[in-house]
């Protein structure tokens, strides 16, 4: 397994030892061991799996406040999406940045996002089905996100018609979101 660090502190991709033959591929998607040998040490206690039936499907751009906030450990089990996160820790010198990163069934490769970042993909291909980890449960209480389209972050998804849900399409902007992250 590789772990290789991004230009946002904390955010890496993690690149697992695949094991592939003529009957397919073995891997291990995570393993507490291994990520403990590089100091990502997170309690996972649940897992999300969704189906976007479409390409250009957006979802996000999503957080928890704390004491809610989630570490998420992001992979792609059929299809590709574009995986965006945004740093919202107020008192950080990348406030504001994002970066992107393709995660497919071919690259394998996973991406995790810690506390104090926005998370948000589109999808790339039809029937893409994206299963991720998180580090604390699901508070509705907590539940926050930012405007998708935000000019002042300029995100360039690959789609020029965005399917959303109802409530990605009504968040604030980033200046608007309610965030408690130093």
């Amino acid at each position: 397994m590789q772990v290789i660090g991004t230009v946002l502190d904390g955010v890496y991709i993690v690149e697992p030892d695949v094991h592939e033959d003529e009957r397919g591929f073995f891997m291990e998607s995570y393993s507490s061991r291994k990520f403990e040998q590089y100091h990502i040490d997170y309690p996972f206690v649940q897992d999300n799996h969704s189906l976007s039936v479409d390409a250009g499907v957006i979802r996000g751009l999503h957080y928890q406040l704390n004491p809610k906030a989630q570490t998420k450990l992001v992979r792609v089990l059929s299809g590709a999406i574009y995986d965006v996160v945004v740093d919202i820790r107020l008192s950080s010198a990348s406030y504001g940045q994002w970066v992107g990163f393709i995660l497919s069934d071919t690259n394998k490769r996973q991406l995790l996002v810690p506390k104090g970042f926005a998370h948000g993909f589109c999808t790339i291909v039809p029937n893409t089905q994206v299963f991720y980890k998180v580090d604390e449960h699901y508070a509705p209480e907590c539940d926050r996100g930012i405007l998708w389209n935000d000019p002042v972050l300029g995100i360039d998804w690959p789609t020029a018609k965005p399917t959303l849900s109802d409530k990605d399409q009504r968040h604030p902007l980033l200046q608007d979101a309610e965030i408690n992250f130093d």
